[in-house]
């Protein structure tokens, strides 16, 4: 570990944010030049790099881009931004931790991972409504009651005192964070129904949804004794204000003088929703238009539930990334950090870094930063995901009797070619790359539980027997967050205005409802997250006691003895299992970085979590393919070499091998029996030197297997001593 320090840098080959920098753009034109300068590498690492998901967001902001179109009175949204229109008429909307869509999402996740139970008994619609209005509107009364809390605690302390100070940053921030949305009318629809559904059906239990009319009033006793409830006379508005002792008073002014400080179109009804929502005061209680309220509400609900259902489909492939990088950082789940995996993002589509203009720049970045005896920056793995799937076309129908799929545009994925196009570039600087196929209904746990892996196998037989085979990793199937067919997110009811007062209906054509038709996490990003934590020792240390802290974990097989069963993912379990026919099929072909999601225990403990149960590349072998450690550890051994032999110097070559104690491999020899060992048990490491064409044979022998490597012996000028 003293030599080579990290053996998980891993590149993501994917576009998060168009507006942001990317790789293309600042390596720049590399004409005449081998490698980049140190400053240029700090640079790419400064837009590019990312230790964190945290970091990711911070760096990359991704954002969906929102303006209205008065020509069909609908809000259009972008994941990019549309040219030729003015600034002040596009909206960003961050996706980040604040979204309700990504907070809905992550709750689920995490619900799932702890409750550890199937898709098929999981209550998704018990989270899925989290990005209704009523849910919304829960999250700002949460805010809402910090905000008076606070500001009671500001108001008491005197002027000038640090604590008050210190309260003041923080009531700031919390402003700034309301005030985020002053502008942002989609933001404010949820408001706006909430808050007329509350001044409608005020006095009712939400479960009975009715209401009659109100006249607030006084409880009495009349001159024969009878119980009386009277109408409270009409007082004035400033009683009722010296009344509230809360503080409440001084937060109304301090948001009517934000809102009109800030909005850039003030409008009193928005400014009133905003005070209302943030200072509920026991004010005077006016007279409702109730036909013109009703009207609003409904309108506002068919708008928000329209907007939100756009939302959703135009985001949902940018929130299924910000998935995959959250899933990749996710994986190393351990107390006592070490070896941190850590994220390139060349922050642009594989089909742009992969033209014949770009490709020269890649290589130079790829040469830079892996052919060095510096090891610090060196690309281990990169990440490919979401590669087209073509799957058997659906019957032709003349005429459509009832309704079925709208037919949609399949969002854009990464095409068989523009993958080979990498494989060729990276496999000259040993990157093992992870990719899977487009996410969908047809490649989740469910479809190979069904239909078994040899659709993947045929779509990946133009990638065999090739140089870069080995280097090729296909992770499936793909992980379901939300399944297609429980995806299903009831905003609320239309309101309707009856005898009795104003009830919600109850009718189900009232009821509005949008799909989000299913979220998915690419499997190469977790197989990927998984095999870079597990070259980490202090990883391995939490479920291991002979664990090495001076190897990485490149020699750690996690197909072997129940070593899938200790390094599990974090990701909840999705079916109960594959039948034995499909597992005998994957066993006998021993294809790809396969996971399970199989009922399983170790130590009388049940695994609820999805294993790993092959970890191979398209490298072929006697018994399928190969395990994608063979390729990792040749590579780290390749390295050390060089380093220690001084670019594969002659002389220095044969005291590596030698059989002296101090040599490198007596010493690999020396610290066999720990699970990250180099050198394991059965295995053994040989050499031939081939004066004639200046090579140095290596055999690695893993348990019985042979696997090559040749180096180019550099000359040695003086006479090598025997």
């Amino acid at each position: 570990m003293d030599i080579i320090n990290q053996t998980n840098r891993t590149m993501l080959f994917e576009e998060i944010n168009p507006e942001k920098l990317d790789l293309v753009t600042i390596v720049g034109d590399v004409k005449g030049i081998d490698s980049l300068s140190d400053d240029k590498i700090k640079e790419i690492h400064q837009h590019l790099l990312v230790n964190n998901f945290d970091e990711f967001l911070d760096k990359f902001s991704p954002s969906v881009y929102s303006f209205f179109n008065a020509a069909n009175q609908k809000v259009m949204y972008a994941l990019k931004k549309p040219e030729g229109l003015a600034e002040d008429c596009i909206s960003e909307i961050r996706i980040d931790q604040n979204n309700d869509f990504l907070k809905m999402l992550f709750t689920l996740i995490d619900t799932k991972r702890s409750q550890g139970i199937t898709n098929v008994d999981f209550k998704f619609e018990n989270l899925l409504d989290m990005i209704s209005p009523k849910k919304v509107m829960d999250d700002i009364r949460q805010v809402r009651k910090e905000i008076h809390y606070l500001f009671g605690q500001y108001e008491k302390l005197d002027e000038g005192d640090p604590k008050k100070l210190d309260l003041g940053d923080k009531l700031n921030t919390m402003f700034e964070d309301a005030s985020q949305n002053y502008n942002n009318v989609m933001a404010m629809l949820p408001l706006a129904i909430e808050d007329i559904k509350t001044r409608l059906l005020l006095g009712n239990s939400q479960e009975e949804n009715m209401s009659e009319a109100i006249r607030i009033g006084t409880l009495t006793i009349g001159d024969s004794g009878e119980l009386k409830i009277i109408e409270a006379p009409k007082s004035e508005s400033t009683e009722l204000l010296l009344l509230d002792e809360s503080g409440s008073n001084e937060l109304v002014n301090v948001f009517e003088d934000d809102y009109n400080n800030v909005s850039e179109s003030p409008s009193g009804y928005v400014k009133d929703l905003v005070v209302r929502t943030f200072c509920p005061l026991p004010a005077v209680h006016e007279e409702v238009d109730i036909t013109t309220e009703i009207q609003n509400y409904n309108t506002y609900l068919e708008f928000y539930k329209t907007a939100k259902d756009d939302f959703v489909k135009t985001v949902k492939p940018l929130v299924e990334k910000i998935l995959g990088v959250k899933m990749f950082f996710d994986q190393y789940a351990i107390k006592n950090k070490g070896m941190l995996p850590s994220l390139l993002i060349t922050n642009t589509k594989l089909e742009m870094m992969v033209k014949s203009s770009n490709i020269p720049r890649l290589e130079t970045f790829l040469n830079t930063v892996n052919s060095k005896n510096e090891f610090t920056d060196t690309i281990w793995f990169g990440i490919v995901p979401s590669i087209e799937l073509e799957t058997a076309g659906q019957a032709k129908v003349s005429r459509e009797r009832f309704r079925g799929n709208e037919k949609v545009v399949k969002q854009d994925g990464n095409n068989l070619e523009s993958l080979t196009m990498l494989l060729q570039v990276i496999k000259d600087y040993k990157v093992q790359l992870f990719f899977n196929f487009q996410s969908g209904e047809d490649t989740t746990f469910s479809s190979m539980a069904t239909a078994g892996i040899d659709k993947y196998i045929d779509k990946c037989a133009p990638l065999l027997r090739k140089e870069y085979s080995e280097f090729a990793i296909p992770c499936v199937p793909n992980f379901t967050i939300i399944p297609k067919d429980k995806s299903g997110v009831v905003i609320d009811s239309r309101m309707l205005q009856t005898e009795n007062g104003v009830q919600l209906s109850r009718e189900k054509e009232d009821i509005l409802k949008l799909w989000i038709e299913g979220v998915y996490v690419g499997a190469s990003y977790v197989a990927a997250g998984i095999v870079a934590a597990y070259q980490c020792p202090e990883f391995l240390k939490e479920s291991f006691k002979n664990v090495s802290r001076e190897f990485p974990g490149v020699r750690y097989d996690i197909e072997a003895r129940d070593n899938s069963l200790r390094s599990v993912t974090t990701m909840a379990k999705e079916i109960t299992g594959f039948t034995n026919n499909i597992k005998d099929a994957i066993n006998r072909k021993n294809f790809g970085f396969v996971f399970s999601s199989e009922s399983a225990q170790l130590q009388d403990k049940d695994i609820r979590r999805i294993t790993v149960y092959k970890a191979r590349s398209l490298a072929t072998s006697e018994d399928g393919f190969d395990s994608i450690y063979k390729t990792l550890v040749s590579t780290y051994i390749e390295r050390i070499l060089r380093f220690q032999t001084g670019d594969f110097k002659h002389e220095n070559i044969v005291k590596f091998f030698s059989n002296n104690p101090t040599s490198q491999k007596s010493k690999w020899l020396g610290t066999r029996g720990f699970i990250n060992s180099i050198i394991q048990d059965g295995d053994d490491m040989t050499y031939v030197i081939d004066e004639k064409n200046n090579l140095c044979h290596i055999d690695l022998v893993f348990n019985g297997n042979v696997k090559n490597l040749d180096v180019m012996i550099t000359k040695a000028t003086s006479p090598i001593k025997a």
